[in-house]
């Protein structure tokens, strides 16, 4: 449940808000990430009119609203305003149409005010309900960038994923998170990872402790967020097992309700880990260029058959005409 108290403590400074009346009000819940104008609203027409969305006033409503006889400015407020309007926000340094501010405080309505233009006010309002109503989740791995493409390396608990972040840390690729990594829907097409701010650009390896990533390896080797683009996950070897050896069966896992390309990795004594992860990173790149490695060897193998087979038949037909 998103509270206007929730909203108002956490961008009261970026949007230069204060509150006028209404404070009471403050637990009202935010169920959409909308904001409106209500230009044509004001003027009476209210068909398909959604009141469950913030209200942003302007230079223009406040002037329209300010031209009207009080009776019909106060019925036009009170045609927009129900319980279920969540905040009431005026844009500019305007002080509110007096109806507006009684209405507000007599149905303890928040109304704020700040001091950016209505576009700006508008627009920024829209983009952080949208980043707070992004659906989003916790999951455990660590997520690192590796030659610009973000890598979730998950795993059972001590099978290696903070020493093989270590590694490549080491060989200059960056880490975002360690354990623990938050994903977010971000414009409804790509996911983005970041960590708990109490752990950030830290890492707890087994045998050493914590450490400081960014103390050790300096601030260049770390960064607050980036794309998750694939997962490794890490497993230990299983001889009974059979594991892909060419590549043409892509694996993807759903999160979210996006795909992304999934590869599985097994590990034991003498496989060096880090570079098994670059290399799929290197692939993953190649792939998005638009060339499969393996894909391209199968077309070559199905040439090669094809032409060996049709060597076969033409020494067959020659033999058997030799013989006639």
């Amino acid at each position: 449940m998103y509270l206007v108290k929730d909203f108002y403590h956490k961008y009261q400074q970026t949007l230069d808000l204060k509150v006028i009346c209404g404070k009471s009000g403050m637990t009202r819940q935010i169920k959409v990430p909308q904001v409106h104008r209500p230009g044509l609203s004001l003027s009476g027409y209210l068909k398909n009119y959604k009141n469950q969305r913030i209200l942003i006033f302007g230079t223009v409503e406040v002037s329209y609203l300010r031209d009207l006889e009080e009776t019909v400015r106060r019925q036009r407020l009170q045609g927009i305003l129900t319980h279920q309007t969540p905040a009431v926000i005026l844009a500019g340094k305007y002080a509110p149409p007096k109806e507006l501010f009684d209405f507000c405080q007599q149905h303890q309505l928040p109304l704020f005010r700040s001091s950016l233009k209505t576009i700006d006010l508008l627009s920024r309002v829209t983009f952080l309900l949208n980043e707070e109503f992004s659906p989003s989740m916790t999951c455990h791995g660590t997520l690192v960038e590796a030659f610009g493409v973000g890598v979730m390396i998950q795993g059972d608990s001590s099978i290696g994923k903070s020493e093989a972040a270590l590694g490549m840390i080491e060989r200059g690729h960056r880490l975002i998170t360690d354990d623990i990594v938050k994903i977010k829907l971000r414009e409804g097409s790509y996911l983005e990872g970041s960590g708990p701010e109490l752990t950030r650009h830290l890492m707890e390896i087994r045998g050493i402790g914590i450490i400081n990533v960014a103390h050790l390896y300096g601030a260049v080797c770390v960064r607050d967020d980036k794309k998750v683009d694939i997962i490794v996950q890490l497993e230990q070897w299983d001889d009974k097992r059979f594991y892909d050896r060419v590549g043409l069966d892509e694996k993807y896992r759903d999160i979210l309700g996006v795909n992304l390309p999934y590869h599985v990795l097994p590990v034991k004594p003498g496989r060096d880990v880090v570079l098994l992860i670059e290399t799929i990173v290197l692939n993953h790149r190649l792939k998005e260029m638009g060339y499969n490695s393996a894909k391209d060897f199968n077309v070559k193998l199905l040439e090669t058959i094809t032409k060996k087979q049709t060597r076969g038949k033409d020494a067959i037909e020659s033999f058997a005409q030799s013989k006639n």
